[in-house]
């Protein structure tokens, strides 16, 4: 389900909001789209791209404001306006029958979108009722892969699931489960990070510090103490990276010659990749780089020069790892035009360094652009430390500019910012996924009272600007889910992940979530899932791909807790006459878990958005589920539930993997390189478990 924050704003050309219809704000308070479009009125609330595709229509009932035949159509003129009743007041003051509820109910995803929505975050209230006071007396361990293929299963918990309203519910404003009331959101003398509401937010999916699912809080595992060589030849990641020499500059500023034929090429490499992955340039924005750039590139040091060249530099990184998804051998003349991309892309980034200074002392939409532009370029050449202080630059603008709104920006800049707030949550989330002390901007702890993406021109392809605010509502929707997971499951000091009577209940619900998102995504990203799905030809586009890695990633860490526990002896015991139950259900859980590892390394290929931001995220996770895997070869029970699929992972994930450290040519990561070592050491490990086994078997024989 789309983990979306449960305000979907109609202020500022934002989306429709998304409320439970008992906890609407008050009617005199709030606006309905759905009902405006269903009644004709103005077309300007029918905007393109993802309203067009997203605009409620009958949403709940007696959760939109309904103009009665005959009366004026203009919105902001209607009173009073309905109060939900049979009849309305609207109509009771019109003497006029009411015809609420009585239209034509279609269903579109748009419905279904909002009920997942509502059931998601009343499920998420219950949880966390249930983390605070358990009920943990008629605990039962219950399998609960509940999906269809692989995943098949029994419901989970379907009669024990805790009735408990969280006080956090009753409190919340009306119309929002975040616990603001609309009209703070972008309030330009409260600076949100400051305020003690905003600080622990349950509603926001904040990821902790020192939280204990990164690999290499995995690597610490005892099962690992069997094989020393993977210990005692780790060094940290932190010290890898802090270690690496400086970034090299030129003496001098130099730009590369480009014909107009070029220069369209580049900008459109970067409008299908990068401004699709994370929208936030305009078509206004790209119209001025492409002018300054075909003019000729100014001397003197602006904000907007910086943007230019950074917008040629990612285009340039978006050609270097375009067309990898085939996983067919470059030819020499494809690699070498690759690398004088890279090089290319390189030249036009080495300007941008030496003219930061600017960016940095200015306060504004474009510097907080070229803030995120130039943590997104040193994510492509796979420098974690840097692409997190620049993620954190960004953030820290963003909160400046959300609390001030300067009297000199538009409504474009607004919606700019907002867009590159939500880019730098998904990004400094995946960053602190796997580097847990790195620290915070903050940005997580305002997520859930700050406005979705809305309406904002990025491409000249109006169906291409709608698939992209999807993917993007997609991608943080995930994000956000995974926080709470990792939050729930993993905190340092409060994750259930090692009570046995809390956890079962947290992974229930966390599942049935993770379904949830899954089962409303567009057709154009949909995704199957099985050992008989793997690779390109299950998805219909390559961003379906990359959606089903983050589905699989989710859907492992999820199910992981069943998986330790099993590891750690105390499957199994109980009470004589249900210790056979425990087992039983505890295993088909820990299946689930070893299932979405291996599946997520078999289905992996080199999607643009893997290769270009996340190559140094992605190889860390992929070391993390062979670990997992490895772990639970040394387990009889958990071994045979492993497919023989997994004798080839290891192969799998070493070709991809330097290929793409080829591909976008040197210097290579270090940790990325330590990564590759660990995945092979625990292939190579993998591989003798089986032999034994193999051998043993026949002598039995």
């Amino acid at each position: 389900m789309f983990q979306f924050h449960s305000e979907w704003h109609t202020h500022n050309g934002a989306y429709p909001q998304l409320c439970h219809p008992h906890d609407l704000p008050p009617v005199e308070n709030a606006i309905h789209p759905a009902s405006s479009s269903r009644n004709g009125t103005s077309p300007g609330i029918e905007r393109q791209s993802l309203r067009r595709t997203m605009k409620l229509t009958d949403v709940t009932s007696r959760s939109a404001i309904h103009a009665a035949p005959g009366r004026s159509e203009k919105i902001n003129d209607v009173s009073p306006r309905c109060n939900g009743n049979t009849p309305c007041a609207s109509c009771s003051a019109s003497q006029q029958e009411c015809t609420y509820g009585s239209e034509a109910n279609s269903r579109g995803k748009s419905d279904l979108i909002l009920e997942g929505v509502l059931r998601v975050e009343k499920f998420l209230h219950e949880m966390k009722a249930t983390i605070v006071s358990p009920a943990a007396s008629s605990f039962q361990f219950s399998p609960n892969p509940s999906h269809e293929g692989v995943f098949k299963g029994a419901p989970p918990f379907a009669d024990s699931r805790p009735a408990v309203v969280s006080p956090a519910l009753r409190s919340a404003s009306r119309g929002s489960f975040s616990g603001s009331p609309l009209n703070e959101i972008h309030h330009p003398q409260r600076t949100p990070i400051s305020e003690p509401l905003y600080q622990n937010n349950y509603e926001n999916a904040v990821l902790d510090s020192m939280h204990t699912s990164t690999t290499e809080s995995i690597l610490q595992w005892p099962h690992f103490e069997a094989f020393p060589s993977m210990k005692d030849d780790y060094v940290s990641i932190f010290h890898l990276e802090q270690s690496r020499p400086v970034v090299k500059t030129r003496s001098t500023v130099m730009y590369p010659y480009v014909t107009a034929e070029e220069i369209d090429g580049i900008i459109e490499s970067f409008e299908l990749t990068i401004n699709f992955w994370y929208p936030t340039m305009s078509c206004g924005q790209l119209a001025q780089v492409r002018k300054l750039i075909s003019d000729g590139i100014p001397e003197e040091d602006s904000i907007l020069v910086c943007l230019a060249l950074l917008t040629m530099a990612l285009g340039c990184a978006g050609q270097v790892t375009a067309g990898l998804t085939t996983g067919t051998t470059l030819s020499e003349e494809d690699r070498k035009r690759r690398l004088a991309r890279r090089a290319m892309g390189d030249m036009y980034f080495d300007s941008v360094l030496k003219k930061l200074h600017v960016v940095h002392t200015n306060v504004g939409s474009t510097a907080t652009h070229c803030l995120f532009f130039t943590a997104m370029y040193f994510a492509f050449l796979r420098r974690p430390l840097q692409a997190w202080e620049y993620i954190n630059a960004a953030s820290a603008k963003c909160l400046l500019l959300l609390s001030y709104s300067p009297e000199s920006e538009s409504e474009e800049d607004q919606e700019c910012i907002r867009r590159i707030f939500w880019s730098c949550y998904i990004l400094e989330s995946d960053y602190l996924a796997e580097l847990n002390g790195l620290p915070q901007s903050g940005i997580a702890r305002i997520e859930s009272s700050t406005a979705l993406p809305g309406q904002y021109n990025t491409h000249r392809d109006s169906k291409v600007e709608e698939k992209s605010s999807l993917y993007f509502l997609a991608c943080i929707s995930m994000r956000r889910l995974l926080n709470r997971v990792h939050q729930l499951l993993y905190a340092r000091d409060t994750g259930t992940a090692l009570d046995h009577t809390r956890f079962p209940y947290v992974v229930a619900e966390l599942n049935h979530q993770l379904d949830e998102w899954r089962d409303v995504l567009p057709a154009a990203f949909k995704f199957e899932v099985g050992f008989n799905h793997i690779g390109n030809q299950s998805t219909p586009t390559e961003h379906g791909g990359f959606l089903r890695q983050r589905y699989l990633t989710c859907r492992s860490v999820i199910y992981r807790p069943y998986l330790m526990w099993m590891l750690s002896g105390r499957a199994g015991r109980g009470e004589a006459n249900s210790e056979l139950l425990i087992n039983q259900d505890s295993l088909n859980n820990c299946k689930a878990c070893l299932d979405a590892c291996l599946l997520h390394i078999l289905n992996l290929r080199g999607f643009g958005q893997t290769v270009l931001v996340d190559t140094w995220i992605c190889s860390l996770s992929m070391a993390g589920a062979m670990l997992v895997l490895l772990a639970a070869c040394r387990i009889p029970q958990l071994k045979d539930m492993i497919p023989s699929d997994v004798l080839g992972a290891g192969d799998h994930l070493k070709q991809l993997l330097q290929s793409w450290q080829s591909v976008m040519g040197d210097p290579t990561s270090p940790s990325v390189d330590q990564s590759i070592r660990m995945i092979s050491d625990a292939d190579r490990f993998i591989q003798e478990v089986y032999h034994a086994g193999d051998s043993f078997s026949m002598r039995r024989r």
